[in-house]
């Protein structure tokens, strides 16, 4: 049966399920009655459609397929009259209620998932739908029967004789790599794009470049399969028949599985536009395609491809500026027998599921999209898609009456008619659907009608995406959420989805002769427009000309005597630069490059034409600066300065890919500036070290060029939830609002985990917060006199006491020595000692992230020294585990030995380095830095007579709390610490452990926590910390040193996991001890032996505490903290370092 037949049927047995009703309802005096009158109609239907209906002493129950939108539908029927217009309403309730424990009931018999059971409360006046959904339930309003409701009751009855339903899950399950109708159509693709590439002039080739030239300005393919990074796309593409051997083969091979996604989508789309309007317009029907063969396939795809499908039902730009049309240019019998097999099974799906289950299906494309690639492989692209619970919150948080779960007021009417909402970074569409999805809710309680809610939203809810892929994927995610009101459209519906950048949009040009036209580059060149006709007004419909004008072939003066009728007065310039581009495209159009570049246009120009938002959303590229495509970097970089995002040097000049600044903090100022109404918010998900670092200074001074002010109104910090599925981003959410000043402090919410709570990527925002707590803090410059300085977040108490620990720090922090990526050359350990002194030592390869060779060698031992690692450190302890070769002199040490020097006096050293030359001389700081400033090639970085003093406190850079411990000499040696640790060098022991104690006092620690990015202790952590230099003569000084030195005892001797007797033999101690389990399976001896350790441990553990209290109060002295404000800081330390196994339950 066909989807039209089928609608047909539906609105037949309403009619007469309608009239028995009104025939049946005065005499129906209870449930009975009713049922026994509606069933025999619903019998005969369900035999109609396929189905076959089950009787039950306590319900009705009709069964469908196991992939269908439904295996089982629930019918509770209710004594006439029952049911309220209000859920409410006890009996009401009751009776949903009823319907819950019956579809209960039956998944748990039948072992199905509740989600694919419906249930209907029905009591012949009122129709109540019940449903599962993530989780929980979804129970709609009372609604009064009638033939549209009873329409709609018998649409989910039909779902049960459906074809397969339009979810992931069994997208999925037909459509990944493991199927081989997939690894078919992938093969075939890949390899007629390559024979097709093998003509440089032709149409693929071309349409292969300006993909290239859009996915460069989001892809650094070098980047993105560069080096060992291939690897998981190649033993994943294997399982396809295809071998990849470089970055350029993966590129095109991503073009083949775009293309591959493309179809897939376009095809979806058809069908589902077949499903809701092709039984009412004369329009192509999708199920058509499968008796096409050879030419005629093609063709059909051709009609496709162009848009006049599309067209035919009314959407004219659903497919525009369209890169993957281009098998149809290399087509050969087995690409159509791959692409008839995709065709054939999507033909056994059901677009019913977009009516009746709208949730399965808001977040299709995205899901099916990580479904087909790996995760490893997406997030080397750099591909995170928003789960749909965050961008939910972003919007519950940018307007709270708009998205106010309960009954909306009037007044919202005339808001929602008028909102205007951007997403300028939209990928698949999320933020856009929920939008869409929000405003369908409201139309109902708002009293606004099928058409006027089209019109609205077609109005008022925009994307843009430099991802060609992701444009299309957007716009049929934004045709589905729509399609069951295309039939009440006005007008031909254009879908306000472009391809378009919206950091570097179309720019005026600065030539003499161009000076008044937007430049477009293209793969064929660079297109011009003249400015006048790039108006909201007037762009559209003169792209429409042009493209009709090619189409036709008409000649320049035709083009131009059309063009003079747009209404827009035109200079001669204006007709000399108009002329230029149409003799352009023609020239094209003629060699057979057509059909594009008026469609790009039109799309690229859209931020310069759409008119401005109220409220601007979405997810931006986090992508940073140094990472950015060269093409692109170039072309933002004057962007960079004009927003002061770059950072300065001393002397003024821009600085920029010196400090790691990000790009979604340039789209946050450019939409801002030029989309944004005054106002207007923005709420974008982006990097919290944006918040957190020197490097995001210019985007914290909230202020564009024309100094127009921007509020920042709330931030959600998210780093601890790593929101983004397998990914450890520091999630943060920002709020701004255009022309208002930020008034600090701001409130900050961080949210944790909480103990025995999880969620996934396709939780929902109630299931999110219920494993989750929030912290209400607050945020403001650590540097009240520098609005730009990171941020200070803590409760207000907090920030108040820390204020008197902030200041200048007498001591500076360094970084260890940086090998530069050859860890594997100058990281040894010793194997013997020789008779004649010399050392033989054998080079560390596990884990370098450079392929060394292993190989041993005698050295000479003056240039090897004890090697501190970060695994080395821990708090209180710091102890080498391996050695390092240090070619530099100890009194000159920021330069290595001569090369003659070192070959007199250290020739085996020498010997060692030379057989590694290349390695050396390929190092990145090599190329950068040493080989710019020395002729050695075996140089180190971040080296200099601070690293050569005997006493320093260390600590590890990668940690969540501070880790300091003092080092001296280690067997007679000095000690070296390498990159992954910071030190800080000390005159004396005495001074080592006044410093280590200060360092690891609560104080610091709360200050590092509400100030640094908390992972990253690095040297900037002494920034704005008021250390005093240590004065021997002062008794706190000395006091806090004491106690350093003490807990270094402790800890050294019990080193947190063993304990050392006074014989030295080392015992074992877990962390966690079961006595009562262990102690009476011992002899007697040894469970003393073992009790008495364990209680001396814990002596240890407990002193350690004390000591630690201690330097707390010490440390409180220090900085004239008074007990009460010392208290505030602990138990703030307290919550914003515990780990999601110390949470608490309670939210």
């Amino acid at each position: 049966m066909t989807e039209q037949e089928r609608e047909k049927r539906i609105h037949e047995w309403a009619q007469r399920l309608y009239a028995q009703l009104q025939d049946c309802l005065p005499s129906c005096l209870n449930e009975a009655d009713l049922r026994n009158r509606i069933d025999p109609l619903l019998d005969k239907f369900c035999v109609q459609i396929g189905l076959n209906p089950m009787a039950h002493a306590e319900y009705s129950l009709a069964t469908g397929r196991a992939d269908a939108v439904f295996n089982r539908l629930v019918i509770e029927y209710e004594r006439p009259g029952v049911l309220k217009p209000t859920l409410t309403d006890r009996a009401t309730q009751h009776a949903v209620e009823q319907v819950k424990r019956y579809m209960e009931g039956i998944a748990k018999k039948d072992r199905h998932a509740v989600e694919r059971l419906a249930g209907v409360a029905f009591d012949g006046k009122h129709l109540i739908f019940v449903r599962s959904s993530n989780g929980s339930w979804a129970v709609e309003p009372p609604v009064a029967v009638n033939e549209q409701t009873l329409a709609r009751f018998l649409r989910w009855l039909s779902g049960l004789a459906s074809g397969i339903a339009l979810t992931p899950e069994n997208l999925n399950r037909d459509f990944a790599l493991e199927q081989s109708r997939t690894q078919n159509i992938l093969h075939s693709l890949y390899h007629a794009l390559n024979t097709a590439l093998e003509q440089p002039d032709g149409l693929v080739s071309k349409l292969f470049e300006q993909w290239q030239l859009f996915f460069s300005q989001a892809i650094d393919y070098s980047e993105a399969f560069g080096g060992r990074k291939l690897e998981p796309l190649q033993k994943w593409v294997r399982r396809a028949g295809i071998e990849i051997k470089s970055q350029h083969e993966a590129e095109r091979f991503f073009f083949a599985l775009h293309t591959y996604f493309a179809l897939l989508v376009k095809l979806l789309a058809w069908q589902a536009l077949s499903r809701h309007l092709g039984g009412k317009i004369s329009a192509p029907i999708f199920s058509q395609l499968l008796a096409a063969e050879g030419e005629q396939l093609r063709e059909r795809l051709q009609h496709m491809e162009d848009g006049a499908v599309f067209r035919t039902f009314g959407i004219l730009n659903l497919l525009e500026g369209d890169f993957f049309a281009w098998y149809l240019h290399a087509w050969n019998s087995t690409l159509e027998n791959a692409l008839r097999a995709i065709i054939r099974r999507l033909d056994e799906y059901d677009p019913a599921t977009l009516s009746i289950l709208p949730e399965e299906t808001r977040d299709l494309f995205k899901k099916l999209y990580h479904y087909l690639l790996p995760r490893e492989v997406r997030h080397n692209l750099g591909e995170y898609y928003t789960p749909d619970w965050l961008a939910q919150r972003l919007l519950n948080q940018m307007d709270n009456a708009l998205f106010d779960p309960h009954t909306p007021e009037p007044k919202l009417r005339q808001k929602l008619i008028e909102t205007r909402w951007l997403d300028p970074a939209c990928g698949s569409g999320t933020f856009l659907v929920l939008l869409i999805a929000r405003m369908q809710a409201l139309a109902r309680p708002l009293m606004l009608s099928e058409t006027e809610l089209l019109e609205a939203i077609l109005q008022n809810v925009v994307g843009f995406d430099i991802n060609p892929l992701a444009v299309l994927t957007a716009r049929v995610n934004y045709l589905l959420a729509i399609a069951d009101l295309l039939e009440h459209r006005r007008r031909e519906v254009s879908i306000p989805v472009y391809l378009a950048d919206s950091v570097l949009m179309p720019a005026i040009g600065r030539d003499l002769f161009v000076q008044n036209c937007y430049l477009f580059p293209t793969a064929v060149g660079v297109l011009m427009v003249p400015r006048t006709l790039c108006t909201p007004q007037h762009f559209d419909r003169f792209c429409d000309l042009l493209e009709e004008c090619l189409r036709r072939e008409m000649e320049p003066d035709a083009f131009l005597h059309h063009a003079s009728n747009l209404g827009v007065s035109l200079s001669e310039d204006d007709h000399k630069q108009l002329r230029q581009l149409y003799k352009q495209l023609l020239e094209l159009h003629r060699k057979g490059l057509n059909g594009l570049w008026a469609r790009l246009l039109k799309n690229n120009f859209a931020p310069i034409t759409v008119g401005a938002f109220d409220y601007i959303v979405g997810n931006p590229p986090w992508v940073n600066w140094e990472h950015l495509p060269d093409r692109y970097r170039e072309n933002t970089k004057d962007l960079w300065s004009h927003y002061q995002l770059a950072g300065q040097f001393k002397g003024g000049r821009p600085r920029l890919g010196t400090v790691k600044v990000d790009l979604s903090a340039l789209m946050t100022y450019v939409v801002m500036d030029k989309l944004l109404k005054r106002d207007g918010k923005l709420g974008f998900v982006i990097t919290q070290s944006l918040l957190k670092t020197a490097a995001g200074a210019g985007f914290r001074r909230f202020k564009l060029p024309d100094h127009t002010p921007l509020k920042v109104v709330l931030v959600d910090d998210m780093v601890a939830l790593n929101p983004f599925e397998g990914a450890s981003n520091r999630t943060a959410v920002i709020i701004l609002q255009k022309g208002r000043d930020t008034r600090y402090p701001i409130p900050y919410t961080l949210w944790r985990k909480v103990k025995g709570e999880k969620f996934t990527y396709d939780s929902t925002l109630d299931e999110v917060k219920a494993a989750t707590r929030r912290l209400n803090l607050y945020a403001e410059p650590v540097d009240p006199h520098d609005p730009t300085s990171q941020w200070l977040t803590a409760r207000p108490k907090a920030i108040h006491a820390l204020r008197k620990v902030l200041g200048q720090s007498a001591y500076k922090a360094h970084e260890g020595v940086n090998t530069g990526g050859a860890n594997g050359v100058y990281w040894v350990e010793q194997v013997m000692t020789r008779p004649d002194g010399l050392i033989v030592v054998r080079n560390l390869t596990e884990g370098a992230k450079r392929k060394v060779d292993e190989v041993t060698e005698p050295v000479e031992p003056h240039l090897l020294y004890p090697l501190l690692r970060g695994r080395d450190v821990q708090r209180w302890r710091a102890e080498p585990s391996a050695w390092i070769i240090v070619p530099q002199n100890p009194h000159e040490p920021s330069t290595a030995y001569p090369e003659v020097q070192l070959q007199k006096d250290y020739p085996r050293t020498y010997g060692y380095l030379k057989r590694f030359e290349k390695i050396l001389r390929e190092r990145s700081g090599y190329k950068q830095i040493l080989s710019k400033r020395e002729e050695e090639f075996y140089g180190l970085m971040d080296i200099d007579h601070y690293t050569f003093t005997e006493w320093k406190v260390v600590w590890r850079e990668q940690s969540s709390l501070m880790t300091a411990a003092v080092v001296g000499a280690y067997e007679g040696k000095l000690v070296i610490p390498d990159h992954k640790l910071m030190l800080i060098d000390c005159a004396s022991e005495e001074e080592a452990h006044y410093l280590c104690a200060l360092l690891n006092s609560s104080i610091v620690a709360l200050k590092v926590l509400a100030y640094a990015v908390s992972i990253q202790m690095d040297p900037h952590i002494l920034e704005r910390l008021r250390i005093p230099r240590f004065d021997p003569q002062n008794p706190v000084h000395r006091r806090l040193a004491e106690l350093s030195a003490r807990a270094h005892q402790i800890v050294s001797q019990w080193d947190g996991k063993s304990a050392r007797s006074e014989d030295a033999e080392t015992v074992p101690i877990p962390k966690e001890i079961d006595l009562e389990a262990i102690l009476p399976r011992l002899k007697p001896e040894d469970a003393a032996k073992l009790l008495e350790v364990v209680n001396a441990y814990q002596r240890a553990q407990t002193e350690l505490q004390t000591i630690e209290q201690a330097i707390d109060e010490a440390a409180a002295q220090v900085w004239g903290l008074t007990d009460a404000e010392l208290r505030e800081i602990q138990q703030s330390l307290k919550e914003l370092s515990a780990s999601p196994d110390e949470e608490e339950t309670s939210a």
